[in-house]
């Protein structure tokens, strides 16, 4: 007996597999973002940290007292935006 024409109207696995999956050009595009994110965290521990005193904020302390240790800014008040001075017309800017 010869199959019925059930069997043959289904695509073989391999076919459904590949209709499920993305196309190559989305595969080459998440690859070119690993690569990317790969050289950028490389420049990142090349370059090292961009201010070498800074402290993590769960850092250990050391006993030295510094008023940025107490979260003090002092002197800060008034921190809005200052308003913009007219300029007179003619005035050179």
């Amino acid at each position: 007996m010869s199959s019925s024409s059930a069997d043959r109207s289904r695509p073989p696995l391999r076919q459904a597999v590949t209709r499920l999956l993305p196309a190559r050009s989305v595969f080459g595009f998440l690859a070119l973002l690993v690569v990317l994110g790969m050289l950028s965290y490389a420049a990142g521990v090349a370059a090292g940290p961009v201010a070498p005193g800074l402290r993590p904020a769960g850092g250990v302390r050391t006993g030295e007292s510094t008023p940025a240790d107490d979260g003090d800014m002092g002197g800060m008040h008034g921190m809005g935006a200052a308003a913009p001075r007219p300029v007179p017309v003619g005035a050179p800017r």
